[in-house]
């Protein structure tokens, strides 16, 4: 019978062991208290929910990306959440039903069955805010300056940002005419800058609406290409117009408030097209080839849970946040041996000086001072004139 090395773990699935597991607690409580005062409340959603829950509005990536189950007490089929933002959407939508704004974050471990790039993990611990019942520009502004907020307290180093708007395509697509899988695979050569299919796929699109969409394949850059896009887009529909005048706000809004920030614009990206409504944006840092923070506007998702609202939000995986930061985390070194001992008068002083914030490790039967070092411990509890004092550890 073949052996089973029973500590394998699948691919792309990991444990983290001390003292980096301390660091991400760490920054988790951090970060956690950086949204806490910009008015963000935490909630907390299942591992698990019935599967027409965790995927409403999604795109295939997500459903393909879902653990699917069968639930032994319904019978219905449950997923393993992928994606937190929709568990936070029905939060808000159905449970809160508040009235005006709402800013709700989050941390917790995802699962993904099939990872978003070969060298990503498979169970990240996702984090992020999302800001409900409001459609402006400054809603956008706030969500994208939390999030380059949240860089900085990890102190993320050379931090490039990728800007764009949905609305640009799909008001063009809709003012084109076309179809739905015409309009999917224009989609497709756009995001592998494709531009011989662009051309044939547009051939039969009227002049000027095929003439803005093949433009969208060179209209990337720095901000100068928002002026271009004025110029070639000029004749589009409002709605197109409309969204170009959102990113030249957010360029010149994140530019003042951020003067060293790196801003890259991208018309012909459409990450989360399926998904998102508006502005889109990403971080990205050099050597690093996926986005590491995402996030965007994705309107009238609530809907499916019985009420339509605006929302606007980011994402990062927290695990990635301290990998790339350079945030120094100041870990309890050392810690105070406890001996093995039945006095009551012991067991108070422990009980105080854990109290105090000490760490405080108690022998086991048997265990001798070799054991204390291997616990990390550099002091030591010891009776003298009748009171236990603490003492280095001798060797």
């Amino acid at each position: 019978m073949a052996t089973v090395d029973r500590w394998l773990l699948p691919d792309g699935i990991e444990e983290v062991l001390p003292p980096e597991a301390a660091r991400i607690e760490v920054a988790r409580r951090q970060v956690l208290d950086l949204f806490q005062s910009w008015g963000y409340e935490f909630v907390v959603t299942p591992h698990i929910e019935y599967l027409e829950s965790l995927l409403v509005g999604a795109s295939q990536d997500l459903d393909l990306r879902t653990f699917k189950v069968v639930d032994p007490l319904s019978g219905r089929q449950m997923g393993f959440r992928a994606d937190i933002t929709p568990q936070v959407a029905r939060i808000d939508a159905h449970s809160l039903r508040r009235e005006g704004p709402s800013r709700l974050c989050y941390a917790g471990s995802v699962l993904h069955a099939n990872p978003r790039a070969l060298s990503t993990s498979r169970s990240p611990i996702q984090l992020g805010a999302e800001l409900y019942g409001d459609a402006s520009t400054g809603s956008d502004l706030e969500v994208i300056s939390l999030m380059l907020a949240t860089l900085e307290l990890w102190q993320v180093p050379d931090v490039h940002m990728d800007l764009g708007h949905v609305g640009i395509y799909r008001g063009l697509a809709r003012a084109a005419g076309l179809s739905g899988d015409t309009e999917q695979r224009l989609f497709d050569a756009l995001q592998r800058k494709a531009t011989d299919e662009v051309f044939e796929l547009t051939a039969q699109v009227a002049a000027g609406p095929a003439r803005m969409l093949r433009a969208l394949v060179n209209l990337s850059g720095d901000r100068s290409v928002l002026g271009q896009a004025r110029e070639i887009l000029g004749g589009a529909p409002a709605p197109v117009l409309a969204a170009l005048d959102e990113l030249f706000e957010l360029a010149e809004r994140l530019a003042a408030r951020f003067p060293g920030l790196p801003l890259y614009f991208d018309l012909g990206e459409l990450r989360g097209y399926h998904y998102h409504t508006g502005v889109v944006f990403a971080a990205f840092v050099p050597g690093v080839g996926q986005s590491f923070a995402q996030g965007g506007r994705y309107d009238d998702f609530g809907a499916d849970f019985g009420r339509a609202r605006p929302a606007t939000g980011f994402s990062t995986d927290l695990k990635s946040l301290v990998t790339l930061g350079r945030a120094e985390v100041q870990l309890p070194e050392g810690g105070i041996w406890m001996p093995d001992s039945p006095d009551t008068a012991l067991w108070q002083v422990a009980c105080r000086l854990r109290g105090e914030g000490q760490r405080v490790v108690q022998a086991l039967p048997g265990q001798a001072g070799a054991a204390a070092r291997e616990a990390g411990c550099d002091r030591q509890l010891i009776l003298q004139g009748g009171r236990w004092q603490v003492a280095p550890l001798v060797s």
